[in-house]
């Protein structure tokens, strides 16, 4: 009778326990890098040398063909963080405030901090440091909240701070004309840069959230590759000057409209830098190049000791792990320098989703957007998402099957150019805000001509390919190119 008893006592004892335990939630890490072009090993490219994100790409997926909504950070930011995608009235721009375009959206951090996660945004996540702040439970750059001479706001001292010289000559530049070279070798450690200062912080949080074992969704928001390409030397070491190589396709696209060529004026904003037009001597454009390939590598350095401290923690075990970059980055090529223009190379970019809960690993070419990026982790971590907000469609079913196809087609916006991309097209049309007239259009066969070298849209065998995309374009995005 004894052990009866006993026995129903254990059993008791197992199914009040069963109802008790509540299965730990995941953890997000969500790496965000800025002006990142897919130009890794991990992509088949063998120019940078990335150990750590390609090792990172075949512990989860790799996306091959993955899209920005818009090729300019704020807005791209913006568009990824509410899973919208922007429109004529919306996300226009670099300097959008999401809590002004869309006041009224639940952002993702929102959504993870009104389900129990802590939110930590460190370095770049918004554009703006000052843009939806209750989204997150502490908001963190280098040295933003720190006490400043002028008595300025957060927000307007960093506005000052964030191009982080660390050279005598290069501060003395900066503080005297607010410009300053657009790339700096330093014999510095990798701690001493705004990146660096910010990855210590990082890992600073994992080792908080070891202790206490809450819910996390952390953020690591490089600047770099951003201009202006700052580096430790060792990191510009790593490339021999005579390894940069400008690219071959540094001429405008054949029959490409006078509208596609960029107007940026972000890298005439530097000091040694043509005050007009894109084109600076071969010299400046292969410092610049070698410049950009230091800051990446150094960013993998980064998050190599981020991934580190993730594993020797033990939360790798529960967290899942995206990498992503908010568009691409011209390097010269069509003429062109940094980003906001509808050719491939300033929207395609990089992106990796790795979870421990997700065996299957390895590339895929299904076509995906970053307003994908919303829906996803809200499935990954089982979390009910807003109703009628999302544009984008979880990618989870891609994780599990890489294999398959993803959509068929995506939308990017890019000022008054409005893109659809197909798995073989990328079709173009600028339209005038005032008028919505059509000013020109583009064509790319992404099959024959990967590099967009030649706008075909003119040639009569693509007659029905463009008929069929911009009867597709203004039905599937009409309410994104004219307006609610």
């Amino acid at each position: 009778m004894k052990y009866k008893i006993l026995l129903i006592f254990g059993i008791g004892l197992l199914i009040l326990g069963c109802k008790t335990t509540t299965p730990q939630k995941p953890n997000i890490l969500l790496l965000y890098m800025d002006d990142l072009r897919p130009q890794l090993n991990c992509y088949g490219q063998t120019q940078m040398q990335t150990p750590n994100i390609d090792n990172l790409a075949k512990q989860g997926v790799l996306f091959n063909n993955a899209y920005c909504n818009v090729a300019v950070c704020g807005a791209s930011r913006a568009s990824m963080l509410t899973g919208m995608r922007p429109t004529k009235n919306i996300f226009r721009d670099y300097k959008v405030f999401v809590q002004d375009d869309t006041p009224n959206a639940i952002t993702l951090p929102q959504l993870f901090k009104q389900n129990g996660y802590t939110t930590i945004s460190n370095g770049k996540i918004y554009h703006h440091l000052d843009d939806r702040v209750s989204d997150w439970d502490e908001v963190w750059r280098p040295y933003a909240f720190e006490e400043n001479p002028d008595g300025l706001a957060p927000t307007d001292w960093w506005e000052g701070l964030w191009r982080d010289y660390l050279l005598p000559e290069n501060i003395l530049i900066y503080q005297a004309t607010n410009s300053g070279p657009a790339y700096e070798r330093a014999d510095v450690r990798d701690t001493d840069y705004i990146d660096g200062l910010m990855t210590q912080k990082v890992i600073n949080d994992i080792e908080k959230f070891k202790n206490n074992k809450e819910p996390f969704f952390l953020t690591a928001g490089f600047i770099s590759p951003h201009l202006p390409f700052n580096a430790p030397a060792r990191h510009w070491d790593k490339y021999p000057s005579n390894s940069i190589k400008q690219p071959y396709n540094n001429f405008v696209a054949k029959n490409a409209p006078e509208i596609s060529i960029s107007k940026s004026i972000e890298l005439r904003q530097y000091t040694g830098i043509p005050d007009r037009g894109q084109k600076v001597n071969d010299s400046t454009a292969i410092s610049l190049i070698h410049g950009y390939y230091a800051t990446v590598s150094y960013v993998d350095t980064l998050i190599g000791d981020i991934l580190n401290k993730l594993k020797s923690s033990g939360l790798d075990k529960n967290t899942i792990i995206v990498f992503v970059s908010d568009h691409g980055y011209n390097l010269q090529e069509h003429s062109q320098w940094a980003k906001w223009t509808s050719h491939r190379i300033s929207m395609q970019i990089p992106l990796i989703i790795s979870s421990p809960f997700i065996s299957t690993s390895g590339n895929t070419n299904a076509l995906v957007e970053l307003v994908d990026i919303y829906p996803t982790i809200a499935q990954l971590c089982d979390i009910e998402i807003p109703n009628k907000q999302l544009e984008g469609k979880s990618l989870a079913p891609i994780l599990h099957n890489p294999n398959l196809e993803g959509k068929s087609h995506i939308f990017i916006n890019n000022t008054n150019g409005y893109t659809i991309k197909t798995q073989k097209y990328s079709y173009t049309e600028y339209i005038n805000p005032i008028n919505n007239k059509l000013i020109d259009r583009m064509l790319y066969d992404h099959d024959k001509d990967p590099d967009e070298n030649e706008n075909v849209v003119e040639t009569a065998e693509y007659a029905k390919i463009v008929d069929d995309l911009h009867k597709e374009l203004h039905s599937s995005y009409y309410a994104n190119i004219y307006g609610e």
